[in-house]
């Protein structure tokens, strides 16, 4: 088993070094000024130098632009601006992103603000190009449209993940680590909750370094807890859990802030996309200790007895992987 978690995690390292969360998103706003009028804010990842990824907004062809788009170049992204008009507005309308199904591991958040202040917000991937612009929002699309990028925030979120594997790997017992599930999960509701409220201030590139350097200490103490060295994270993983929960929380408020709270649903938004967050890290858990299980009965039956230096290997890949994005945040300061 460990030998299956070593080499996924060393692929991982070679195929992703830095996707944790420098996977930027493109990101799209329609902001209804006046009747039949929009702002439009289109911000696509630069490539480096003067380029941009090639992904396009295709709005429906009667939509009339209102002058011509305003672009620059400014933190590694080029951003546009632009109005357009179109009779009866964009309700029921289809909104496409053109060049993104040829692009790998790209996508587009997209937020539509009404008049009235309702919103829609909805993710766009390369399987999914498009959308359809609703007259108005229920309680219930709000809260399915923000389970789902809870969802899918947590699955692409691959240091938040390494940082569970790496807790699942050094926590032994089952009221032990669904202690700790807990208390990460408690702290890092309450940091989302706080930041995207407003309440607390703190820059995202810090973050994004320190999530990746708690990764590192947790590996750390795997190796220790293998050598006879019982740290804190093994006496109390509850308490370490809590602590760099509450930072983890405040990377997944950095998340949903590129796509805001609807003011009208701001609690099913915020409950739902911590529902969404939930989902998919309880799903993982499931999912890892399935695949532990069946590496066991599958060693059994082949009678396989690894040496006993690869029960290191997944402790050494995390903290690699881990320090890799510390450096590399660092660097992004």
């Amino acid at each position: 088993m460990t030998r299956i978690l070593a080499i996924a995690l060393l692929c991982a390292a070679f195929a992703a070094p830095a996707r944790a969360h420098e996977e930027r998103p493109a990101y799209l706003e329609l902001r209804e000024r006046a009747p039949d009028t929009y702002d439009v804010l289109w911000k696509v990842p630069a490539r480096g130098g003067d380029e941009r990824l090639g992904i396009y907004v295709h709005l429906p062809a009667d939509a009339v632009p209102l002058g011509e788009p305003r672009g620059l170049l400014a933190g590694g992204a080029w951003i546009e601006r632009w109005s357009i008009q179109r009779t009866g507005g964009l309700a029921g309308q289809v909104i496409s992103i053109d060049g993104l199904p040829a692009t790998a591991g790209t996508d587009v958040l997209v937020r539509v603000e009404r008049a009235d202040g309702t919103t829609q917000v909805a993710r766009l991937l390369p399987a999914r190009p498009s959308f359809v612009v609703e007259a108005a929002s229920t309680t219930w699309s709000v809260a399915s449209t923000y389970l789902v990028l809870g969802v899918e925030h947590i699955w692409s979120g691959i240091d938040h993940l390494l940082f569970v594997l790496a807790l699942l790997i050094l926590v032994k017992g089952w009221r032990r680590l669904v202690g700790t599930i807990t208390a990460f999960t408690v702290a890092h509701c309450l940091t989302l909750a706080a930041a995207t409220l407003g309440l607390v201030h703190v820059p995202g590139p810090p973050v994004e370094a320190c999530i990746a350097l708690s990764i590192v200490l947790v590996a750390t103490e795997i190796v220790h807890a293998r050598r006879g060295r019982a740290g804190l994270t093994e006496r109390a993983p509850w308490l370490v859990a809590f602590t760099f929960g509450l930072l983890h929380g405040l990377g997944f408020a950095g998340a949903l802030s590129q796509v805001g709270l609807p003011p009208t649903a701001i609690p099913a938004a915020l409950l739902s996309f911590n529902l969404g967050v939930e989902l998919g890290q309880l799903a993982f858990i499931a999912a890892v200790l399935a695949v532990a299980a069946l590496g066991r009965a599958l060693a059994r039956r082949l009678t396989l007895r690894p040496p006993a230096w690869a029960s290191a290997l997944p402790a050494y890949a995390i903290g690699s992987l881990a320090a890799c994005w510390f450096l590399q945040r660092v660097a992004a300061f």
